[in-house]
């Protein structure tokens, strides 16, 4: 898995996967400061405080924002790695496993449902993380790294594994390796802990992912086409 993780993170940054960086990241941006405006404009409205004590709501507002954006980036990058995943998973499977047979891409339509699904949950279960901050400060930290662990890996490993079989198929292949992947997606959760860090995550994951997955394929799926037929 160090191995795996190690050569997802060089390859994130190789003059191949560079181009597709630069996409996630700008849209990582637009969608965060797109969040935060419109999270100012509502608190803004919500609470309204009169001067001399503008300065004073203008500091909350900020830190207030500053700490919903740092909850969101786990849904942000979500969204944007299912619109990006046959790009990189390409490159990788092409440059890595040249022996193998190249998965299928998404059809586009199944690729965007996918990411608006994962969206939403990650997002309600990072909201509910947000939550504790203000009840029992700390448990909120444990509550977002083990929940994003477990979704992530779940979306980043499924989105590799159906390049290669169907939907149901890539969701038991991963509940049949469910340990291995969720401590694969601790180390995806760990990167989305490291603020500017995290903006790598939608490339990373998914190089991270192709490779484990690569690890729980039949053996009779990892041979050339007219090989496996043999069998």
């Amino acid at each position: 898995m160090i191995s795996d993780a190690l050569g997802a993170f060089a390859q994130t940054f190789s003059p191949p996967l560079r181009k597709i960086l630069l996409k996630s990241v700008g849209l990582a941006l637009l969608l965060l400061i797109a969040l935060g405006g419109a999270l100012q404009w509502l608190l803004g409205l919500l609470l309204p405080l009169a001067h001399p004590y503008d300065y004073i709501a203008e500091i909350l507002l900020g830190v207030l924002t500053l700490t919903v954006a740092f909850f969101t980036m786990a849904p942000v990058t979500s969204a944007i790695g299912a619109l990006f995943v046959d790009d990189v998973a390409d490159e990788v499977e092409r440059t890595k496993f040249p022996a193998d047979p190249i998965g299928k891409p998404l059809p586009m339509a199944r690729a965007i449902i996918l990411s608006v699904k994962f969206f939403g949950v990650v997002l309600l279960v990072n909201l509910v993380a947000l939550l504790l901050w203000f009840v029992i400060p700390g448990l909120n930290v444990g509550v977002f790294f083990i929940a994003n662990a477990y979704l992530l890996s779940r979306e980043y490993f499924e989105l590799a594994a159906m390049r290669y079989r169907t939907p149901e198929e890539a969701r038991r292949l991963r509940q049949q390796n469910a340990v291995p992947i969720f401590i694969s997606g601790m180390v995806i959760a760990a990167v989305v802990l490291v603020p500017v860090l995290n903006l790598i995550t939608p490339v990373f994951a998914t190089a991270f992912m192709v490779r484990r997955h690569k690890r729980f394929m039949p053996k009779r799926e990892l041979l050339p086409p007219e090989r496996s037929a043999g069998i």
